[in-house]
């Protein structure tokens, strides 16, 4: 299959999960599968120091920050269309949340770039598969917010440890039309009937090694679907 792989910066708090963007571009080589990375370009919503959270006072752009993850293979946004490829792959990060969606800012009243709601439609209606990572399933719910689309969603699972307000998150799903799901890091949610998975990933208190395991589910399932 030919999958396309939605970047949105390059960071956990202001861009793409590094970890879990690599580990889909490899768990997707694994499985045989070839890739493209595109992603906005937009200006970033703000940018993150990762030694101590706080904000840095300059200007980045998405498109470019994520060509760091996709060693400058990459392309905008607007040049992929759903007929193209065979499955779409969004790992996490609050890029997903900052700049491509305002989620972390304004919750689930935040808008979404339109042309990744058109784009997110297009693969849905098409029957094409979708695999969420992490915060992504969040912005699946803003694409399909409206569309007569009840997904069936999952941003992890209050019965493990997570950094997150899992139940909070969730809960805004529920608001705006998604039927949330709980999972570990053990786990992956399917919805059978509109082809999308979803990996809690780095939402939960995870290691490394089970992010990579949490991935490679989510792939598994990408491919049977």
């Amino acid at each position: 299959m030919n999958i396309a792989v939605l970047l949105h910066g390059s960071g956990v708090y202001d861009g793409t999960e590094i970890h879990e963007a690599v580990f889909s571009l490899l768990a997707l080589a694994e499985a045989g599968h070839e890739y493209q990375c595109f992603a906005p370009n937009i200006t970033q919503h703000h940018v993150i120091n990762h030694l101590d959270g706080s904000e840095m006072n300059e200007e980045r752009n998405v498109l470019i920050e994520s060509a760091r993850i996709a060693r400058g293979q990459i392309k905008d946004l607007q040049e992929i269309k759903a007929s193209d490829f065979d499955a779409l792959m969004m790992p996490g990060g609050f890029g997903t949340a900052k700049n491509i969606t305002k989620w972390a800012i304004e919750g689930p009243s935040g808008d979404i770039l339109p042309e990744l709601k058109s784009l997110i439609l297009d693969y849905v209606n098409q029957s094409k598969p979708i695999a969420a990572l992490c915060m992504s399933p969040t912005t699946v719910a803003k694409a399909l917010e409206g569309s007569g689309h009840h997904a069936k969603l999952s941003v992890g699972s209050t019965v493990e440890a997570s950094p997150y307000d899992i139940a909070g998150i969730s809960g805004g799903m529920d608001s705006i039309g998604v039927q949330a799901e709980s999972r570990t890091i053990q786990e992956v949610s399917v919805d059978e009937d509109l082809k999308i998975i979803c990996a809690p990933c780095y939402m939960m208190e995870a290691s490394i090694l089970e992010v990579r395991n949490n991935i490679k589910q989510a792939v598994e399932a990408l491919g049977r679907l």
